[in-house]
């Protein structure tokens, strides 16, 4: 297993060149993954007021 040394905060945030690629990566699945959350809560709500509502009509 190879062990990496970074200088500074700044080698680490760089990655060795590939900084914009990994943190833009980690910054586009925790956008994914907060978007997927909100839809899927408001998804819970909608189906949730729907069922309210059709069982006040039976």
């Amino acid at each position: 297993m190879t062990t990496i040394y970074w200088k500074s905060f700044d080698d680490f945030l760089n990655m060795g060149g590939y900084g914009l690629y990994v943190w833009g990566s980690y910054a586009v699945t925790l956008l994914v993954m907060a978007v997927e959350s909100h839809l899927a809560a408001a998804r819970t709500r909608r189906a949730l007021i729907n069922a309210r509502e059709e069982g006040g009509r039976a």
